[in-house]
C-alpha cells in the first residue's frame, strides 16, 4: 500500500546491499511512532544525487513509499522531501524506477 509520511530522522545506515533510516512519526493520536525505510544501495543513491551527509537525525523529512505487506511500520522509500529545503530526492528503490 501506498504510504505518505512525515517525520523526524532518529537513524541513518548508510551500507549496502540497502541504504535505511528511520523517522519517528505522530499518528493522529499524538503517539509516535518508528517507522524504518529501504532505500537504493549507496552507490544508486550517489548517482541521484544524495551523500552520506544528505539526510542526518533530527532532519526534518516527507517520506513517499510502499508499505510492507506484512503492516509492520517499514516501507520502501520511493521519494524523499527535505523540509529544510524542499528538495526532492529519487530514493533509488524499485519502486522508483516504475
Amino acid at each position: 500500500k501506498p504510504v505518505k509520511l512525515s517525520g523526524t530522522v532518529t537513524k541513518v545506515e548508510w551500507e549496502n546491499p540497502h541504504a535505511w533510516f528511520y523517522i519517528d512519526v505522530k499518528d493522529a493520536s499524538g503517539r509516535v511512532e518508528n517507522w524504518g525505510f529501504e532505500m537504493g544501495s549507496p552507490n544508486i543513491l550517489i548517482r541521484s544525487g544524495w551523500g552520506r551527509s544528505t539526510l542526518k537525525v533530527g532532519d526534518a523529512v516527507s517520506v513517499e513509499g510502499s508499505r510492507a505487506k506484512s503492516g509492520a511500520n517499514i516501507a520502501n522509500a520511493k521519494v524523499v522531501i527535505l523540509a529544510s529545503t524542499g528538495q526532492k530526492l529519487f530514493a533509488g528503490s524499485s519502486q522508483g524506477q516504475r
